[in-house]
């Protein structure tokens, strides 16, 4: 048995509209939910497949940290898709330098957010002090690269021009564009 503390306003959602989602998750993942709504604490008990059962951990945190139980749901469809978190809150000062930051992760609009998910083609999150990214290794390693290059203070453009490029390499496996140092 796993356990997961996920936020109180995001319990709702884990068990959905008289519990459906809750039932979804123990039926796709092969798991056994216990939820305290009073502390956001749930038990994950695998009930079937093991492997299917190591899924539903992630899922539940995937949907604490901010997912859409759909999105979340994904990590079941193929068993390379994972949940990667980054913790911005590791990276800031004080609480003035984590709303700085996160406004840059986010950019005008949710633009960037939006880029980093659009060209990458994973699913990009950011709540709390965190930036989930669930999809392939390469796609999340993209988004993770995106996102610590915007903590470091990297412009906005370069960022852009680095998920460009990372883009069509992983739009035509095989033809990646290398740039040598030298």
């Amino acid at each position: 048995m796993q356990h997961v503390k996920i936020p109180q306003d995001r319990i709702g959602v884990l068990i959905g509209e008289g519990g459906a989602t809750m039932r979804e998750i123990e039926e796709r993942a092969e798991v056994r939910l216990d939820i305290d709504s009073e502390t956001g604490a749930v038990a994950i008990e695998s009930v079937g497949d093991p492997m299917l059962g190591l899924k539903g951990p992630e899922i539940v945190e995937a949907i604490g940290r901010g997912f859409a139980p759909e999105d979340a749901l994904a990590l079941l469809d193929d068993e390379m898709m994972m949940l990667e978190l980054v913790d911005v809150d590791a990276a800031t000062r004080n609480k003035n330098d984590l709303e700085r930051k996160k406004g840059r992760l986010i950019g005008e609009n949710g633009r960037t957010r939006e880029l980093m998910a659009e060209l990458t083609g994973a699913e990009v999150v950011i709540y709390g002090t965190t930036v989930g990214a669930i999809g392939a290794p390469q796609q999340v390693e993209v988004v993770r690269s995106a996102v610590e290059m915007l903590l470091d203070g990297a412009p906005h453009g370069a960022v852009y021009s680095f998920l460009e490029r990372k883009h069509n390499e992983l739009k035509q496996p095989g033809m990646e564009y290398h740039q040598f140092t030298g």
